[in-house]
């Protein structure tokens, strides 16, 4: 028996135009499955919960949807031990970018339905659990005025969500102050006076695809940082063109750090965001929480 859950708000409708597909799917093919449609963060783990004890045998729970609706289910994910399918359908998609996963809804699903679990990590911000990226500063910015603004509803209409986050950079750049940050990684601290961003990463990728820590795997037991700092907004500006195929990194504005925890602390508040979801209000201290879950992966190594 597979659960899925359907965001209908994710990728501008394109949810439950996926949904409609795979439905048909299943249905000609006899998959025996339950379905749950949800657009709240807090009601998906009651709702989720109350479905899986209605049966005794679950093979996965599978999102159609993007990275915030399956940042919603991974506490439930990790209580169970219930494998996680994802086809996307969201705006980023950054989870299934860095498990491998077909962006064609159909491919998607033959890979839940025929592959196996990989043991994934999962990054803990103050016990709470994150899937792809923790990003504060800069790069939260980006995704709070994407997220908030009418140049992504087109995007997504025509299947350009990456456009939307870079439409974002242009549209932060001109409000946005770097500032003063205390990276600690490996027992060593080091400041920087003018930081732009830092993000902490379990998936190469984030804000729709930006390659921010080209090195990082999700079953390495180890967390990926990436700060950018003591630049100018020109330098800035040129920096995320880079990103795009992450060659930033060669960069004297870049650092990267690895380590299984890490500490971040700005001199003012920041807004940051992991899987696009605010947790600003965290301290914060990141650890990294070895094969917490499973997901059906296309990449042999993750």
């Amino acid at each position: 028996m597979y659960l899925f859950i359907i965001n209908p708000k994710s990728g501008n409708g394109r949810s439950l135009r996926t949904w409609k597909r795979v439905r048909e799917a299943l249905d000609s093919k006899k998959i025996a499955y339950a379905s749950l449609f949800t657009a709240s963060a807090e009601e998906v783990d009651a709702m989720v919960t109350e479905t899986l004890d209605q049966h005794g045998s679950w093979n996965a729970i599978v999102v159609i949807g993007g990275d915030g609706t399956i940042h919603s289910l991974l506490p439930v994910l990790k209580r169970t031990g219930i494998p996680l399918g994802v086809i996307p359908a969201g705006s980023g998609n950054d989870t299934a970018r860095g498990f491998g996963i077909p962006r064609d809804p159909l491919a998607a699903l033959e890979l839940i339905l025929t592959g196996s679990a990989q043991a994934a990590d999962l990054i803990s911000v103050a016990g709470v659990p994150v899937m792809t990226a923790v990003a504060a500063g800069f790069d939260a910015q980006v995704s709070e005025n994407v997220n908030g603004s009418w140049y992504k509803k087109i995007c997504n209409a025509v299947g350009a969500g990456r456009l939307a986050y870079v439409i974002g950079v242009l549209h932060t750049l001109v409000t946005f102050k770097p500032g003063p940050v205390s990276v600690t990684c490996g027992g060593q601290t080091v400041s920087y006076p003018s930081a732009w961003l830092t993000a902490v990463s379990n998936v190469p990728s984030y804000g729709g695809g930006l390659v921010i820590n080209p090195q990082a795997k999700a079953d390495d037991g180890m967390l990926d940082v990436c700060v950018v700092h003591d630049c100018s907004r020109l330098h800035l500006l040129f920096l995320f063109p880079t990103v795009l195929k992450g060659t930033h990194v060669k960069l004297p504005i870049v650092t990267l750090f690895r380590g299984d925890t890490v500490g971040i602390r700005f001199d003012r508040p920041r807004l940051a965001q992991g899987d696009g979801e605010d947790v600003s209000a965290l301290p914060m201290d990141f650890r990294a929480d070895p094969g917490a879950i499973r997901v059906f992966s296309a990449l042999s190594d993750i």
